[in-house]
């Protein structure tokens, strides 16, 4: 079966009242959508994150699921979970994918661009 026509959508913000920039310690949520334009059901079942600061300093992280689930989308149906990241700098990106398994029990990758974490009007 070739790989299922999956669509992640980001959205981020910044967490001012989690954050102490005197720390270097920047909080960002993001809001991910993990949409299934496919015909048959698919399960997320791991992630790949690789998150960079603005000093190039890289982190990967790696784990079964998302938020301590492994979810199933159904065809035209949508997964919403938000998670954090806390970087020690004021802009950063993430960027990754989840492996997916489909209804024949094959694995396939859904690739996440890289997205912003930014501070309001750190980047110009």
């Amino acid at each position: 079966m070739s790989a299922q026509p999956i669509t992640v959508r980001v959205k981020t913000e910044y967490l001012k009242h989690q954050s102490n920039p005197e720390a270097k310690q920047y909080v960002f949520a993001y809001h991910i959508s993990v949409h299934n334009q496919g015909d048959a059901p698919v399960q997320l079942i791991s992630r790949h994150w690789i998150i960079t600061d603005s000093n190039g300093l890289k982190q990967e992280v790696r784990g079964a699921g998302v938020i301590g689930k492994q979810p199933t989308i159904l065809p035209d149906e949508t997964y919403e979970y938000s998670s954090g990241s806390v970087l020690a700098t004021a802009v950063g990106t993430m960027q990754g994918s989840y492996q997916m398994l489909d209804a024949d029990g094959q694995s396939f990758e859904a690739p996440i661009a890289p997205f912003l974490l930014s501070v309001p009007h750190a980047v110009h």
